[in-house]
């Protein structure tokens, strides 16, 4: 019994090193040049005029022979650019309806809301927020932003939407501006963009009081602002759009910007595809994001544009809205800052 079993094993595992042995002898299935030309051949015996063979060479992305030297400069035709074509329109509807959302739903809330004031006082006392330093390094970084947030929405969306209202001829000039500004601007913006994080990181590392201010989103649902929660120099709404926006949608965005702007940096294909995709997820997240902090920069907060604009702010303001951080200041612990200056538009101070 056991020599039939150890003759039937030997068997089984010859026939398999042999199987194996002419698989492996056995010719490739991928089709060659040479296949597709025979085809070709046969096809125009049988149904003149009928290139089919020649175009599923073609799009069958092999490579071929070329005097050019490059990345795949001897493949025709990639034929997964017609799937990344095909994700640009369902990727590009979301993010349209993501921004739009957003949009309606600030308007909606400042509508309920209206602007947040200060429920104390002003006590003409100042204190410096921003250094003239990080006030230029946030304005190089907003403005760089906007401009790219804006040309790529035109180049995203101006197709679908601008082209049917303003025409062709405009509709290509305000296309070749934007692909001009958003290709120029890219580098400059990632240049404010690490000049910002190096000078802002210190203030944004999160602090065990950040959980309190989150469970109460801020007091911003409360009209009556009686349950503002008290943050550091910035809150935890303004950290989490730190590092989510700036640190990681906005280095995203750089990264593959360049990627897309360079593409002498001999990269596939396929690499620039992906980029794209992701350059476009990227940037309409951070777009839609953006969205908050402009408007509570702006109409939002009362006092909150003027902090950024002249880099200072009243005692009042700081407390209600950054108590802990006043505290600091106050006790000393936290530098107050250069003196304001005599005059300032619109705002009355005294000396601390």
């Amino acid at each position: 019994m056991r020599s039939s079993l150890l003759r039937a094993a030997g068997a089984l595992a010859l026939a398999a090193f042999l199987g194996s042995s002419a698989y492996a002898q056995s010719p490739a299935t991928t089709p060659t040049p040479g296949d597709f030309a025979k085809d070709q051949v046969q096809r125009q015996g049988a149904q003149p005029l009928n290139n089919q063979p020649v175009w599923k060479e073609v799009r069958s992305g092999l490579p071929q022979t070329t005097s050019l030297p490059g990345r795949e400069t001897n493949v025709l035709i990639q034929s997964e650019g017609q799937t990344w074509r095909a994700m640009r329109v369902p990727i590009a509807t979301a993010g349209g309806i993501l921004i739009a959302a957003v949009l309606l739903t600030l308007m909606g809330f400042y509508a309920w809301r209206g602007t947040i004031t200060l429920h104390g006082n002003p006590t003409g006392r100042l204190i410096e927020r921003f250094t003239p330093v990080k006030r230029m390094a946030h304005w190089s970084m907003a403005i760089t932003f906007v401009i790219l947030g804006i040309t790529g929405l035109i180049l995203t969306f101006g197709k679908s939407l601008l082209l049917p209202l303003i025409g062709y001829t405009l509709f290509s000039w305000l296309a070749t501006l934007a692909k001009n500004l958003h290709n120029f601007v890219g580098p400059i913006f990632s240049v404010a963009l690490l000049v910002f994080i190096v000078l802002f990181v210190k203030d944004n590392i999160p602090k065990g009081y950040d959980g309190q201010w989150l469970s109460k989103f801020g007091g911003m649902l409360d009209r009556s602002g009686s349950t503002h929660p008290p943050s550091g120099k910035f809150n935890a709404g303004e950290k989490a759009l730190f590092w989510i926006l700036v640190v990681g949608l906005c280095i995203t965005l750089v990264v593959t910007g360049y990627i897309l702007n360079f593409p002498n940096f001999d990269q596939s294909r396929s690499t620039m595809q992906n980029s794209n995709l992701i350059h476009m997820i990227a940037g309409l997240i951070a777009s839609a994001m953006a969205c908050f902090h402009i408007y509570l920069g702006t109409v939002g907060m009362k006092g909150a544009f003027e902090a950024m604009r002249y880099g200072y702010v009243d005692e009042t303001w700081a407390k209600e809205h950054h108590e802990y951080w006043y505290n600091d200041v106050v006790s000393g612990k936290v530098p107050r800052g250069s003196p304001p200056p005599q005059a300032m538009p619109g705002v009355a101070h005294r000396p601390a």
